[in-house]
């Protein structure tokens, strides 16, 4: 008898055959602003990947967040919000959360439950029909919403566009959420994985450093500063005490917008440092000593190196 039977004979020994089959794929998640994607695919990852605040259009470009569930690796693509553009940055934001969708094996639907069909995610339904990978509705925030009214939304939704589920899911409470990944588990194209098991996302550190600065920036400032502020990680320096060094410039558009950002006396400024470097410590899991600079860039919105930066493509005319 060859070794190899006796591995097997002892039962410790096991066929390729019986090895369980891996599922991976792409699911793009798609919603008006403000929907509750970011917190959502926060929450099926397990992880902070993407930001979140009560500013629209916080999601600029397709960020990958990635989850192992059972047997199956589901790469969650959070699109910037979908909405009426009126700037060329928010035309680069809408056409990249379109092309994420046409990219991806399974297109899932965020609609805010409260809000319902009204504005932009009336538009959305209509763009979808347009859009021909099979789609998944998922109604967020239903602890704030009557059952009848639930109900009825998914009946208009579901009348609208032919959705292959209708799940419904609070992102904040988590509630509904572990039926969505079973579905998405089992219905995804069998396959190898695409990414190690212990990553959680594709973006590179200097970028999510840099948004998780804007996130801080917005929830400290949400309501006097506009969104079109951006953030750059220019340095980045590890050191031999087991700590990092790192270097932001907040860009804003006019001089008025940098004293809001700094803050009277550097208020402002200190707290959305102490705010960030407190979080990116515990992911980067090492002291970090974070040095912010606010500089004016005017007409930044206009300029194609900042669209590459976030990861845009940079719409002419």
């Amino acid at each position: 008898m060859s070794e190899e039977q006796n591995i097997a004979d002892d039962g410790v020994g096991t066929h390729a055959a019986d090895a369980p089959k891996t599922h991976s794929g792409f699911v793009a998640l798609i919603g008006a602003t403000n929907a509750g994607k970011s917190t959502l695919v926060n929450r099926l990852v397990g992880a902070k990947v993407s930001i979140v605040s009560h500013k629209v259009q916080t999601t600029r470009a397709i960020v990958r967040g990635i989850a192992i569930h059972k047997n199956a690796q589901i790469v969650f693509m959070d699109t910037p919000g979908i909405f009426k553009p009126r700037r060329r940055l928010d035309r680069a934001m809408v056409t990249s959360a379109w092309g994420g969708a046409k990219d991806a094996d399974f297109i899932m639907l965020l609609i805010d439950s409260e809000r319902g069909l009204r504005g932009d995610a009336e538009a959305i339904l209509e763009g979808l029909k347009d859009v021909h990978q099979p789609k998944i509705l998922v109604l967020n925030k239903i602890d704030r919403v009557k059952p009848e009214d639930l109900l009825k939304l998914a009946q208009t939704a579901n009348e609208a566009v032919k959705f292959e589920r209708t799940f419904m899911i609070s992102a904040t409470t988590g509630s509904g959420c572990e039926d969505l990944m079973d579905h998405l588990a089992e219905v995804l194209p069998e396959g190898p994985w695409y990414y190690p098991e212990d990553q959680i996302s594709d973006l590179p550190m200097r970028q999510l450093a840099a948004e998780i600065t804007r996130e801080k920036l917005f929830l400290r400032l949400h309501q006097e500063l506009p969104y079109s502020s951006h953030v750059e990680t220019e340095k980045w320096e590890e050191r031999k005490d087991g700590s990092v060094r790192i270097e932001q410039v907040i860009y804003v558009e006019r001089d008025s917008q940098k004293k809001i950002a700094l803050g009277k006396g550097g208020e402002a400024i200190k707290a959305i440092s102490t705010a960030s470097r407190k979080e990116l410590s515990e992911i980067l899991e090492q002291p970090v000593h974070l040095f912010l600079f606010v500089k004016v860039r005017e007409n930044w919105g206009d300029d194609p190196e900042r669209f590459r930066e976030m990861g845009l493509e940079f719409p002419r005319g």
